[in-house]
């Protein structure tokens, strides 16, 4: 009988195990690196234009999704604005995807409270954090000026380090 019921177990375990990967498999995004990254429009917090990923060809994008309320991503920000700072007058744009529920509203006051300065955009209907699989936050991807996904970068990142301006700077030669 306990033969039994161990060998029910595990079949039982094997089953929600197989359902588990086959559920996550359904979910991996086509954006990965080495491939094209997906075509995404995104909503500018300073002016509410649409901005679309594919009108940035030419140029190296830093694509960073975040949130107002990830610890994570509040450290990473300065690092980010030093970064933008650097670039300017470069074929580099950074496109800062905040996922905040709150919207418009909860980003503009944190960028007030925090006084960062940064091209940030929204996603109001999440497409654009489905298309690329966003699992969490911060999650980053470098598009080379092909469009091709160079890098993802899963976390916090010191944005301002010497080896990334160095990375960066070599994709867009």
């Amino acid at each position: 009988m306990r033969r039994i019921f161990f060998l029910t177990a595990a079949c039982m375990l094997f089953t929600i195990t197989a359902c588990t990967k086959t559920d996550t498999a359904k979910k991996v995004s086509v954006a990965q690196e080495k491939s094209q990254a997906p075509d995404i429009s995104v909503v500018s917090l300073a002016d509410g234009s649409a901005t679309k990923l594919s009108a940035l060809k030419g140029k190296v994008v830093l694509l960073n999704f975040w949130a107002t309320w990830c610890p994570p991503c509040r450290e990473e920000m300065p690092s980010m604005v030093k970064l933008n700072n650097a670039m300017n007058g470069k074929p580099f744009q950074m496109v800062a995807v905040s996922i905040d529920e709150g919207g418009k509203q909860d980003v503009e006051s944190y960028l007030k409270e925090s006084g960062h300065k940064l091209p940030v955009y929204l996603d109001p209907d999440g497409n654009a954090s489905k298309l690329y699989g966003i699992t969490g936050v911060p999650e980053s991807f470098i598009i080379d000026k092909q469009g091709v996904i160079v890098k993802k970068i899963i976390g916090g990142l010191a944005w301002d380090s010497a080896e990334v301006a160095s990375f960066l700077e070599g994709l867009m030669k």
